[in-house]
């Protein structure tokens, strides 16, 4: 006999410890797509090769821009913290 309640499931989340990680994926994938778009545009045109062009940049530029966000976000976090009057 089946139970008449149903088990709701829940999407699996991360704990609070990994948001400054997920936040620095998150920034960094999107600001290295948006940065490869651009900078390739500028640099080389738009033409047959230019999405081909964006990935290769891409494979580079995600990487070193999630390792610059690691490290950068603690420096604007505290440069934030001096130049916005906190809530209280």
């Amino acid at each position: 006999m089946q139970s008449r309640t149903t088990s709701r499931i829940r999407p699996r989340k991360l704990g609070a410890r990994a948001t400054p990680y997920v936040f620095a994926l998150y920034m960094s994938s999107i600001m290295a797509m948006l940065m490869c778009f651009v900078i390739t545009a500028a640099n080389s045109g738009i033409d047959q090769h230019y999405l081909g062009n964006v990935l290769r940049a891409y494979q580079l530029a995600m990487p070193v821009a999630f390792a610059c966000v690691l490290v950068v976000r603690p420096i604007v976090v505290r440069l934030v913290a001096l130049t916005v009057h906190s809530g209280n």
